[in-house]
């Protein structure tokens, strides 16, 4: 069961995530954070933030505006290097690797508010991103365009042409042509129409089912509990809250506690 913080519990003294369970019986984690601390300039945002994702898991890291999600995946992808902890790709040592470097050990990231180039076409934004690692290439532009039909029709089309939706496919697809093992993605449903968001969860859903290792950064609370097998709930930087998906979705009082959402 997941700690109940709701209660009053020490959140210090979450039980491990299913996952670390996994890593205890010998299995790599995707990613690791352990201890980690991180600063813009002399703003301390993140205060000892460790989280597992499990190989083949999707972990929803969900908290208040601020809370320190998007921190994490800039920590996470080589962006913003912590002051303090260790972070780990697959069993490899990433904690002061440059970006180029950590994409290499199969990360890719869906930023947050999308940001494909504009002024490229569908196609040229989705070549610009194209990697074949050895023994795992399988993303191309045909299959991008064969999971997102719409973007096949608009394959020639300028990327600033495209509406919210299909940006956000673009910047999913481009991040799937670099062929990751793992998934960071930071809010992509937001701004996005109800059905967009719907058809971008299937496709969240679809890649899970492939066994891909996905952060899911949401707002979208109910989105996430939807797809997450596993949760952790950040607050002012500090894990708040550490458990299995399931749990959270049969107390809403952890939620209610957490974020304010009833």
């Amino acid at each position: 069961m997941a700690a109940d913080v709701s209660r009053g519990s020490d959140p210090s003294r979450t039980p491990p995530l299913e996952n670390e369970r996994s890593e205890a019986r010998g299995l790599t984690p995707a990613l690791s954070l352990n201890g980690v601390d991180a600063f813009y300039g002399d703003g301390h945002v993140l205060h000892g933030v460790s989280l597992t994702v499990g190989e083949g898991r999707l972990l929803g890291l969900i908290g208040r505006n601020g809370a320190g999600k998007t921190t994490c995946m800039n920590v996470a992808v080589g962006l913003l290097p912590p002051r303090a902890g260790r972070v780990a790709v697959f069993g490899a040592d990433i904690t002061r690797a440059a970006p180029e470097e950590i994409a290499a050990h199969g990360v890719a990231l869906v930023p947050q508010g999308r940001r494909v180039f504009r002024s490229l076409t569908v196609r040229e934004n989705l070549s610009v991103a194209a990697r074949r690692p050895k023994g795992r290439a399988f993303w191309t532009a045909d299959t991008v365009f064969d999971m997102f039909p719409r973007l096949n029709e608009r394959r020639n089309h300028p990327a600033a042409l495209l509406s919210g939706g299909e940006q956000q496919m673009l910047a999913i697809g481009r991040a799937l042509m670099a062929n990751p093992r793992l998934l960071l993605m930071d809010e992509p449903s937001e701004g996005l129409a109800p059905q967009i968001v719907a058809e971008v969860g299937r496709t969240i859903a679809r890649l899970k089912g492939d066994g891909l290792s996905i952060v899911l950064v949401e707002q979208n609370i109910r989105l996430t509990l939807d797809l997450a097998d596993d949760i952790v709930v950040l607050n002012s930087g500090s894990v708040v809250f550490a458990g299995a998906a399931r749990d959270v979705r049969m107390d809403d009082a952890v939620i209610a506690q957490h974020l304010g959402v009833h």
